[in-house]
């Protein structure tokens, strides 16, 4: 009996130290989780009422993307292709300014102002990424932008 109420103290022991592990792992999971609100103000100028990026983790949340030339903060002229380029390169420069890569892009959701763009799009949108390594991605045909703008995008990277 004395030694069944030795194992019973030690198994309990060993329990009161795993909860222990446990909760401190959450904990810290928890504060590594805070999200981060980030703006480079190196693409869009003003004051707005959304962010450009959220960091959570290890997961960069950037809203979406216009072709909007800094220098200007007016639409790259030419059309969809022009404001493709244009919005791909704020997005690069989003991602860098933060720490992440093209790479490290796992979703994008993408908006056109005319689905009949979509080719025109893609033809730019591809070349900014890793043939094979594309990131997932949901498109939508939309009656209007901010900015009268043809194209968005909205991404997610993780590392």
């Amino acid at each position: 009996m004395l030694d069944d109420l030795i194992l019973l103290r030690r198994f309990m022991n060993k329990i009161r130290t795993l909860i222990a592990t446990v909760l401190a792992t959450v904990a810290a999971s928890a504060v590594a989780a805070e999200p981060q609100y980030l703006n480079s103000g190196k693409v869009l100028k003003g004051s707005f009422p959304f962010t450009e990026a959220v960091k959570v983790g290890n997961t960069l949340y950037l809203s979406g993307q216009l072709g909007i030339v800094p220098e200007t903060q007016k639409l790259a002229p030419g059309g969809v292709k022009a404001e493709s380029h244009q919005m791909m390169r704020n997005i690069r420069t989003i991602l860098e300014t933060n720490g992440y890569a093209m790479d490290n892009v796992v979703k994008c959701t993408v908006f056109l102002a005319d689905m009949k763009e979509w080719p025109a799009f893609n033809e730019i949108y591809k070349t900014y990424f890793t043939q094979g390594k594309y990131p997932a991605r949901s498109a939508f045909g939309v009656n209007g932008m901010a900015f009268d703008a043809r194209v968005e995008v909205e991404c997610m990277a993780a590392k």
